[in-house]
């Protein structure tokens, strides 16, 4: 038994922290139990019970290390993800509970922020895009493309998938790799264009400091989230679609108005997604509406699926 001070108390903890993996984050954490957390970290940060700053940068010469920091008070859990910006190393993300001020659990790798983001990507677009089953587009083949499409399936039927990559191989190699474990039908696009036009939801998940589709590709009523690069400088979706959008939404407000470079929809009027979960905000208020959601990462919510992991593992 390890005795710890807490406050003005004494308190005890007798269990040890667990140490949690990507095997452990892929085989307890089901895309069901993410969304439903991030749903509800969503809510909690609209209505002032997650406090979540914007992230903090730790400059070490040609890098940096970066936490986010988040304390869900209704659930009684605080704790922050770490991770790096010059060599890739493995994420950290650690949970405290409030009621014994023990460390919970530590988790490493990078499937629980890549899936905590493609949850936050499904529940925007199952707020934003039309009722009903939906037809995707997906630009990238990477983690964080698997993941929102993954997530999204837990959330709306998904009736076709069209992927675009730069390289043919990949998009086949991730086609295959859905179908089999996703079960959805997903081929290839044929071009850029295809796999833009005629969606229901449409994800841009890649690095590209220019913009993979054209906003007159968009059909009306189609969901936009954006995942990659979104700065007046460098991004991955094209300008026009300031004008060609009519709902603007974010996860977080504090940390798309905090990074050093303008936001590409600067002065555009940007909801907070926590507000539509909660209701308090219209989001989509016709069929023909293009919706576009602005994914930046709430702080806090790898904490929440952290929660909702310990949780699963019971």
């Amino acid at each position: 038994m390890i005795t710890v001070p807490y406050g003005d108390a004494m308190t005890t903890s007798v269990n040890e922290p667990l140490l949690l993996s990507d095997a452990d984050v892929r085989a307890h954490l089901s895309a069901e139990r993410t969304v439903a957390a991030i749903r509800s970290a969503l809510v909690e940060h609209h209505q002032g019970t997650l406090h979540a700053p914007a992230r903090a940068h730790a400059e070490l010469g040609d890098g940096a290390l970066v936490f986010t920091v988040g304390r869900l008070a209704g659930q009684g859990v605080f704790g922050f993800r770490a991770y790096d910006t010059f060599v890739g190393a493995e994420q950290l993300v650690a949970l405290w509970s409030e009621q014994d001020a023990s460390l919970r659990a530590v988790v490493h790798g990078r499937e629980l922020g890549n899936r905590r983001t493609g949850a936050i990507g499904a529940v925007a677009a199952d707020l934003l895009a039309k009722p009903g089953p939906v037809r995707v587009g997906l630009f990238g083949t990477g983690l964080q493309a698997w993941t929102q499409l993954w997530a999204l399936t837990a959330v709306r039927p998904v009736t076709e998938v069209l992927v675009q990559s730069r390289n043919p191989a990949n998009a086949e190699a991730f086609a295959a790799r859905a179908r089999a474990e996703l079960g959805v039908e997903i081929r290839p696009a044929g071009s850029p264009e295809e796999a833009a036009r005629e969606r229901d939801v449409v994800i841009t998940a890649t690095n590209s400091s220019t913009p993979v589709l054209e906003a007159e590709w968009l059909a009306p009523g189609t969901h936009l989230t954006t995942l990659g690069p979104k700065f007046a400088q460098h991004h991955e979706i094209p300008v026009e679609l300031a004008e060609r959008g009519e709902v603007f939404c974010t996860d977080s407000l504090a940390q798309l108005n905090g990074y050093p470079d303008p936001h590409l929809f600067a002065g555009k009027p940007m909801a907070q997604l926590g507000a539509l979960a909660a209701g308090d905000a219209p989001g989509r208020t016709s069929a023909d509406q293009v919706t576009v959601f602005c994914s930046v990462g709430l702080a806090g919510t790898e904490v929440a699926v952290a929660a909702a992991l310990v949780e699963a593992l019971g």
